[in-house]
């Protein structure tokens, strides 16, 4: 039997195709841009919003939250910028990851799909991949016209044209995935790191109302409320920040995981369906 590479068939027009890989040079700069405006951010907030006058008093003491949150110190505008940081990933990934989960629950798709191949109608099954519009749906689409290319092929056994057909989709899926996984890890970092940050805070806000005792031989209470305000709101900032953004992880990670299944179950699918009805 002649040597056949798979691997090389040709790809029918109209075939789904990413473009490439993600362009990860781009991500970067963009990732880097939205934390320097996070930080900048930060910054003004601090500055123009919680250092107005209008949030101190003649002596120069804070009379609202707001001035109490500006005498938090240098560290609350970096926590503020890890809060709009946070924020901006959390939009970012629920728009991405939401539209990748599709219009059609993953196990009604591969139903329907089975149905339609069961009656040797992949058009139909095509069909029901644009209305999905999802990941599971772009996979299942690059699986089926594989799977069509396949139907009239006469120079593969069975077993090499069932192998094409999860090579086909290995590869989709390989291109799929990262997409849904990507920035994920600012999320799980700042998980961790606004908590730190946060007791970094309450560390230097301690510091400087103990200090504040020994310098004036006794308590100073206007010194010692500054300090213990800066703790109690950098700790407040790094935990809130820390509690959303593990929240926001979980729940992406959950709903990628069902993405997943859902993918494995349509190249199942494909693969089976294919080994049972073109033996």
């Amino acid at each position: 039997m002649a040597d056949v590479k798979t691997a090389t068939a040709a790809r029918p027009a109209g075939a789904p195709r990413a473009a490439g890989k993600p362009k990860n040079s781009n991500s970067f700069w963009l990732n880097l841009a939205i934390v320097a405006v996070c930080i900048a951010a930060g910054w003004i907030i601090r500055i123009f919003v919680l250092g107005d006058k209008a949030n101190f008093n003649e002596a120069g003491h804070p009379i609202n939250w707001k001035g109490q949150m500006y005498s938090g110190g240098v560290i609350v505008p970096f926590l503020i910028a890890m809060f709009l940081t946070m924020l901006a990933f959390v939009i970012e990934r629920g728009m991405t990851i939401m539209k990748a989960k599709g219009k059609v629950n993953g196990g009604e798709f591969v139903r329907k799909v089975q149905y339609h191949l069961a009656n040797k109608n992949v058009d139909a099954a095509l069909a029901e991949c644009d209305k999905q519009s999802g990941s599971v749906g772009n996979v299942m689409k690059a699986g089926l016209h594989k799977y069509k290319e396949m139907i009239g092929n006469t120079e593969l056994t069975t077993d090499q044209k069932v192998m094409s057909i999860q090579n086909e989709i290995e590869e989709a899926t390989a291109l799929e995935l990262p997409m849904l996984e990507k920035n994920l890890v600012f999320l799980s970092t700042i998980t961790s790191a606004a908590t730190l940050l946060g007791l970094m805070g309450t560390v230097v806000g301690m510091i400087r109302a103990f200090a504040s005792m020994g310098e004036g031989g006794g308590a100073d209470s206007t010194a010692l409320a500054a300090g213990i305000s800066e703790a109690l709101f950098n700790t407040a900032l790094g935990i809130g920040t820390s509690f959303l953004a593990m929240i926001a992880y979980n729940f992406y990670t959950t709903v990628i995981d069902g993405v997943n299944y859902s993918i494995d179950e349509s190249g199942f699918t494909l693969s089976q369906s294919f080994a049972a009805t073109y033996k």
